[in-house]
């Protein structure tokens, strides 16, 4: 497909200046980690890319080192004992997600696509591949996160990441995109905390 080349050109392209004109607040935030907990700036965590390819999605660490790895933050009996005073503000603007800047430059990912699932969310990913979900670049946002995000369940969540598969396009790229902006402004569809039979995205990190 022609477009999902113009996709990473215009993923290359906008990742490379995002990083420069990005550059003081990433090091803002590497302090303000550093100085706040003990542990790495950054966060590696195994997530499923395009055509059910693993890689490694990095985010700006927001939770105390000792927290039990790969568990979605719902699953987390007192999720609030985990996450430190920086990860806080971090996860409630977005900014932890800033990294994944560097995975889009890499290729890994898109700006916009399916969101990444955990290597080990095997009914997601199942769910996925009923609707050729899986076949697309993953992306930093996405359908499913212009329409409720933490609140959607699976089977919901991987028809929007279907519906975007077939859809994909310059146009629903823009409107993810915008539609992004004044989600994350307005901190809409964020669950922290346990609950039964959804699909997060606020994975441990």
């Amino acid at each position: 497909m022609k477009y999902l080349h113009l996709k990473r050109f215009l993923g290359i392209v906008l990742s490379l200046s995002g990083l420069i004109v990005l550059s003081p607040v990433f090091l803002i935030l590497i302090i303000a980690i550093k100085l706040d907990s003990k542990g790495p700036v950054l966060f590696k965590q195994k997530r499923v890319g395009k055509n059910k390819k693993h890689f490694y999605i990095l985010k700006f660490r927001t939770m105390r080192i000792d927290t039990p790895n790969d568990t979605p933050t719902h699953l987390l009996e007192n999720p609030e004992q985990w996450i430190t005073r920086t990860g806080k503000f971090l996860r409630k603007t977005s900014l932890d997600e800033l990294p994944q800047i560097i995975n889009i430059f890499k290729g890994d990912m898109s700006i916009v696509g399916p969101r990444p699932a955990l290597w080990n969310q095997y009914d997601l990913i199942e769910e996925r591949d009923k609707y050729g979900a899986n076949d697309v670049p993953v992306g930093l946002t996405g359908l499913a996160q212009i329409s409720g995000r933490d609140e959607l369940e699976i089977d919901f969540k991987a028809k929007l990441d279907g519906e975007y598969a077939k859809k994909i396009g310059l146009l629903m790229d823009i409107k993810c995109f915008l539609a992004t902006i004044f989600s994350v402004l307005r901190s809409e569809g964020v669950v922290e905390g346990k609950r039964q039979n959804s699909n997060v995205d606020s994975i441990n990190s």
